[in-house]
């Protein structure tokens, strides 16, 4: 635990004022450490506005006494908590003030069975279950009042259990590799100008014959229809539900069907234009596509005795009322942006705010034709992902995608509106200042209230793991120290001015590995930046594995970087990832550029120009890092590091192949060895992030010389690294 952790924990009433003392109870840290190991306080000032927006106000004295009781009352009250989690063959403890001992307790299990029993507990200590062996989501009954068991298995679902699960036998998985994808990026002919999921299956099915097993992709995640300018995949409107400019109009109802909705919708040309663009263009390639999609719609729903109706109607039935609200949001957010100009639905009149309002049932069935085309076009999108796993596991990929978990969601979208009793309201998620980052960062966005995650028994949490796990076979958990905690802004404030607050992260780590093995699915938790001692550790220990960069990995001693047998061997390993400068663009500098333009802080106390003291340090790096690749008898003893305008992405993919992870992905943009990266953080337009296209379509990637020779390259490279050993095999859920 950090230092910050461990603080919040061990200072004493009599150090504290009550505002600190109801702020550490609800989860806040009222100290923490910063990036330059110095402690900090949170003013009571900000201490007041979050604890104010998480339900407990605490503006005089009564308040205070009321907001305490209230908090007392749910962390130590008598009743027991909608849902319990545990671990299979563990003894499971209960609130001591819910349950005493000797009462009688009864569990039916989910596959219908019975146990009976009777609560024991030494004196004074919390009252036990008996261990259960079976995983799943059983009901505790005592006296009447009834419970969910959450039993997860010891760890998540492995690598090395899915390539178990596609050779059969009990042999542990080799050294394996993937490519990394951003899915707009994708170029088909007749996309439209928007990489989509017929194109997705093309590179998995592609990839998975040149001995790929993974394609970790971009965030799927809804975004607003009817704000098209809204186009970063980390901040989507619901990431219950998907992004549907990535259907391809004709992958389910067919060609002619697709022809036909771009005659009538009159985009032909349109389109045409769109697919000839280098950049993606949002606004105008989602315009056309909705355009399409519309008339393929009006056509479909004339006739409802066709399997494809009756497939479409049993998967609203499935989705139940989440996507229909899904679907209501994006009805009355165009609606009210038309008249209203207003599409943030707190700013909306108050009976629409409420998803169970009459209002709201009354405006879906006044625009029912409307709601459900928001229906249908989810009803697309999940076909088409799921045809993209199927693909990647019928070419022979023993895990398949690996869809990207935003850490957040626009408190503005669906997600925030259908689930607002869960969600966190008028604040931001984000960073303190760091050395990277001296202002501090605040995404603007929302996410799940561990305060309602206990009191709603993690309803939230579960639904939103079970869409991430749906089509997917593993999920990359964005900034997963969020499980841990995250970094709290009140809405309108700097960034500077938050405060962590706590998340229940055995609770969390329990109910994600209960969902992998549901669903057959890897974990892989993004744990880069300043991560607390034993965090990483907690995470191997539940079979998640983490990530580690190329640009990150640095020898404990000097300047230089790790050789590959000294990486983690618990993690996936990349060259880079979304947000960093691909290898060609780090050699060259491009990053440290780009920095300076947008208006970065660069800073030096010296008075030195801060651009040419970071090409600077920037050249002495490339020295150690080919001095790296030359100790891991990758690049020749004897020639020097290439110019700058030859970047060394050959010796950069081997290197990382070379180390012991389980699972090594590369990005496209290094396998293309492109200069630029998707994203820059801390830009908005310049660079364009979020947009760039690849140069081919994909079928015509896998006909050039070069990318094949780096696939074949990387295959074999896997194939003579070291195994990992570090997930015990033996550890596995029935």
């Amino acid at each position: 635990m950090s230092a910050a952790g461990k603080t919040g924990e061990t200072r004493t009433p009599a150090d504290m004022t009550p505002i600190e003392m109801l702020a550490q109870r609800a989860g806040f840290e009222v100290e923490w450490q910063d990036a330059h190991k110095e402690m900090q306080r949170v003013p009571e000032a900000t201490l007041r506005i979050l604890l104010d927006k998480l339900g407990l106000p605490c503006g005089n004295a009564a308040q205070l006494k009321q907001s305490m009781a209230a908090l007392d009352a749910e962390l130590t009250g008598k009743k027991l908590p909608p849902l319990i989690t545990a671990e299979v063959d563990r003894a499971i403890a209960l609130p001591v003030s819910a349950a005493k001992s000797g009462v009688r307790y009864r569990i039916e299990m989910e596959n219908g069975e019975v146990i009976d029993g009777r609560l024991t507990s030494p004196k004074g200590e919390a009252p036990l279950l008996s261990p259960i062996s079976e995983p799943g989501y059983h009901t505790l009954v005592i006296n009447d009042h009834r419970t969910t068991l959450a039993v997860a298995p010891s760890r998540c679902y492995t690598i090395d259990d899915a390539w178990r699960t596609l050779n059969g036998g009990d042999a542990d998985a080799p050294p394996l590799w993937g490519v990394a994808a951003q899915v707009y990026g994708l170029r088909r002919t007749g996309d439209g100008g928007i990489g989509d999921f017929t194109a997705l299956a093309a590179l998995a099915t592609q990839s998975a014959k040149r001995g790929g097993h993974a394609l970790a992709i971009s965030p799927m995640h809804a975004m607003f229809s009817a704000e098209p300018n809204k186009f970063s995949p980390y901040s989507p409107s619901s990431r219950l539900f998907l992004n549907v400019n990535h259907v391809d109009p004709a992958a389910v109802l067919g060609a002619p069907a697709a022809r036909a909705a771009i005659e009538q919708a009159g985009v032909a040309d349109e389109l045409e234009a769109l697919e000839a663009l280098q950049l993606v263009d949002w606004p105008r390639a989602a315009k056309a596509r909705l355009a399409v999609l519309r008339a393929l719609f009006a056509s479909f729903r004339n006739d409802r005795d066709t399997p494809f109706y009756k497939d479409f109607s049993a998967f609203v039935e499935t989705g139940g009322r989440a996507l229909e609200d899904h679907a209501r949001f994006e009805a009355l957010q165009a609606q009210q942006l038309e008249t209203q100009g207003e599409g943030h639905w707190r700013n909306w009149p108050e009976d629409l705010r409420d998803p169970r309002s009459e209002a709201v049932a009354t405006f879906a069935d006044a625009h029912r034709d409307e709601v459900d085309f928001h229906l249908f076009t989810q009803w697309l999108a999940a076909k088409g992902l799921s045809h993209a796993q199927h693909a990647a596991r019928d070419a022979g990929m023993a895990i398949g995608l690996v869809a990207d978990l935003a850490v957040g969601c626009d408190s503005a979208g669906s997600h925030a509106w259908s689930y607002r009793d869960e969600m966190l309201t008028d604040v931001s998620i984000g960073a303190p200042p760091d050395l990277f980052n001296q202002a501090g960062q605040s995404w603007g966005l929302t996410t799940f209230s561990p305060r309602a995650m206990r009191t709603q028994g993690f309803s939230a949490f579960i639904d939103m793991l079970r869409c991430a796990f749906a089509n997917a076979g593993g999920i990359r958990i964005d900034h997963i120290l969020g499980l841990r905690r995250l970094w709290l802004v009140p809405e309108g404030e700097s960034a500077k001015d938050g405060a962590y607050l706590r998340y229940p992260l055995e609770d969390l780590l329990r109910l994600i590995a209960l969902e992998s093995w549901r669903h057959r699915a890897i974990v892989v938790g993004e744990d880069l930046g300043t991560v607390p001692p034993g965090f990483t550790e907690r995470l191997q220990e539940h079979g998640l594995l983490g990530i580690r960069v190329l640009w990150f990995e640095r020898a404990e001693q000097g300047d230089g970087f790790k050789p590959p047998r000294e990486w983690d061997s618990g993690v996936t390993a990349t060259t880079t990832t979304h947000d960093l400068p691909t290898v060609t663009g780090w050699w060259r500098g491009e990053d440290i550029v780009w920095r300076s333009k947008i208006g970065q802080p660069m800073a030096r106390a010296d008075g030195l120009d801060a651009v040419e003291a970071a090409l600077e340090e920037r050249g002495e790096d490339r020295a150690h890092l080919w001095r790296a690749f030359q100790d891991a008898q990758i690049a020749p003893a004897d020639v020097e590091a290439p110019d700058v305008d030859d970047a060394p992405v050959d010796e950069a993919l081997a290197f990382v192949a070379a180390t012991p992870a389980p699972l090594v992905t590369y990005p496209l943009e290094d396998l293309l060895a492109l200069v630029d990266q998707p994203n820059l953080p801390g830009s908005i337009d310049e660079p364009p992030n979020w947009r760039r296209r690849l140069v081919k379509p994909v079928d015509e990637l896998f006909l050039d010389d070069a990318f094949c020779d780096r696939l074949l390259a990387v295959d074999t490279a896997r194939k003579r690294s070291v195994p990992s050993n570090d997930q015990d095999s033996s550890k596995r859920a029935d």
